[in-house]
């Protein structure tokens, strides 16, 4: 399947960042394709996305940031969005025959390690109850700063791969929809070298399979 992924610096949707004028152009080069993935902020869907898909030869999939349903930590990462503009966006996309990606924060800031399994758990039960077709979780990560300044200040710590391991498991355990891990720089996330890329490989093949796998078993015990 050949799928393309469309970033730019804003918002594809807003009319900014991609003009409507440059739309019949992008449709032409993308010919070809299956599936062409398109990033938005859920407040910006509205009847431009039926225009777009209108234009494609391939599938058109939307990706959202959900990032967490937790009330006490949603609103502290300034999404400037609610769970009823997430599913009023979901909700337009199905309509009109888009499927839905949701992207879901394992541990963000002010979670503990056990609350950012049950919170990521329940954001899946939340995106799959709405009509989102597919969750990508991501493990929350250093690097851009203000992440590291709450990390010095005790506001966060990044989760550990055996909570990325449960959270997938579960996710594609519901049979619900499609559930996926993100692994970009995960060694970051290892707490043991010896069983690390073995438990990494493990949930790579459960990525492209969707089934569930045996757990790796270690001398570490994690």
């Amino acid at each position: 399947a050949r799928r393309i992924k469309l970033y730019n610096s804003g918002n594809f949707f807003d009319g900014q960042a991609i003009p409507r004028s440059d739309w019949a152009g992008i449709a032409r080069l993308l010919a070809g394709f299956q599936t062409v993935i398109v990033e938005s902020h859920p407040r910006l869907i509205d009847a431009r996305c039926k225009e777009f898909a209108a234009l494609l030869e391939p599938d058109l999939e939307v990706a959202m940031g959900l990032e967490t349903v937790d009330p006490n930590v949603l609103p502290r990462l300034n999404k400037h969005m609610t769970l009823s503009d997430y599913e009023s966006a979901t909700k337009l996309l199905n309509d009109i025959g888009v499927r839905v990606r949701a992207f879901i924060l394992l541990r963000p800031p002010f979670q503990t390690e056990i609350q950012g399994v049950e919170w990521a758990q329940r954001s899946i039960d939340f995106a799959f109850s709405i009509g989102v077709e597919c969750c990508s979780l991501i493990p929350t990560r250093v690097g851009n700063g203000a992440m590291e300044w709450l990390q010095e200040n005790g506001y966060f710590d990044p989760p550990s791969l055996s909570s990325l391991e449960e959270t997938l498991d579960y996710g594609v355990s519901l049979g619900t929809g499609r559930a996926f891990a993100d692994l970009w720089d995960i060694e970051q996330f290892f707490s043991c070298p010896d069983c690390g890329p073995d438990r990494v490989e493990r949930v790579r093949r459960i990525n492209l399979s969707q089934e569930m796998l045996p757990m790796v078993t270690c001398h570490c015990g994690t």
